[in-house]
């Protein structure tokens, strides 16, 4: 490895220590139904978060109720501290789309109609509350 990557990556370490995120891959739902369920916690208070996704109708928000919890443990093992009401909150998530599989499915006539299974990736960051 040469001293330019080195430095980056070392830098990027670093700024890891104090950011507490987690992350979710290959979630095999559409980004766009997830976007649906991220935009109802964005900047929302971490406590609050996770009731409104326990009582969402919608599956992704189980997804995301078990990545918001992920986040809040990354949060407690590097400072140490447990997560008190009103301390954190998600400071930003976002959802990009993933792999695709794309499958054939019969039609008409001996045709074939082309079936995308999309699926996302969502990264979430929590921060301090500035009081």
């Amino acid at each position: 490895m040469g001293k330019r990557k080195r430095e980056t990556a070392d830098a990027r370490k670093e700024a890891n220590k104090t950011q507490y995120f987690a992350k979710l891959n290959n979630c095999p739902t559409s980004p766009r139904k997830m976007r649906l369920v991220a935009d109802l916690i964005r900047g929302v208070e971490v406590h609050k978060a996770l009731g409104i996704l326990q009582f969402s109708q919608k599956e992704a928000a189980t997804r995301l109720e078990l990545l918001l919890q992920s986040a809040m443990h990354n949060y407690e093992a590097k400072t140490g501290s447990a997560v008190n009401e009103g301390e954190l909150k998600i400071s930003t998530i976002n959802v990009d789309s993933g792999r695709m599989l794309k499958r054939v499915q019969p039609a008409p006539q001996g045709r074939a109609h082309r079936v995308r299974k999309r699926s996302n990736h969502v990264t979430l960051f929590i921060d301090k509350i500035a009081n």
